[in-house]
């Protein structure tokens, strides 16, 4: 794995929880929801006697669960990628590094923050980027590592 890989991870894992939060919120919605009753008969002896609302209700329950477990693995990930960022020894590369992979942000937005053009923010993140050596545990979502 690349440095610039493993640094984009926590940009590609909060994208996921975006989107998973995006579906809890629309099983939310259909939980809300009043169904319409069926007025034809069934005969089926089988017949699921819960109320139409309760496996929506259980896959909320399942989305929220897996939020909560990728916002930890966010959370380790983050942590992990400050303590690498911490090994370049320029604090407006530092700079640059965390607002790009910690906040998000875009190279816009950071050039616009350090006060600089757009290019120099790009030339401090090449050069902090080349000086950046990857832990030996270092976290791979690709291949699951869990954080310590």
């Amino acid at each position: 794995m690349t440095v610039k890989e493993y640094l984009n991870q926590a940009y590609l894992l909060d994208q996921r929880i975006h989107s998973h939060t995006i579906e809890c919120e629309e099983l939310k919605a259909m939980a809300e929801s009043i169904s319409s009753p069926g007025f034809e008969e069934h005969f089926n002896a089988s017949k699921n006697t819960d109320a139409p609302y309760i496996r929506t209700l259980e896959k909320l329950w399942e989305m929220e669960e897996k939020v909560l477990r990728e916002q930890e693995r966010l959370i380790c990930l983050k942590a992990q990628i400050r303590e690498v960022i911490a090994q370049v020894d320029k604090s407006e590369q530092q700079a640059v590094l965390r607002f790009r992979y910690i906040h998000n942000y875009s190279w816009p937005m950071i050039a616009d923050e350090l006060g600089v053009d757009r290019g120099t923010v790009q030339r401090w993140h090449n050069k902090a980027v080349a000086k950046i050596i990857l832990p030996e545990n270092a976290i791979d979502l690709k291949n699951a590592s869990v954080c310590n």
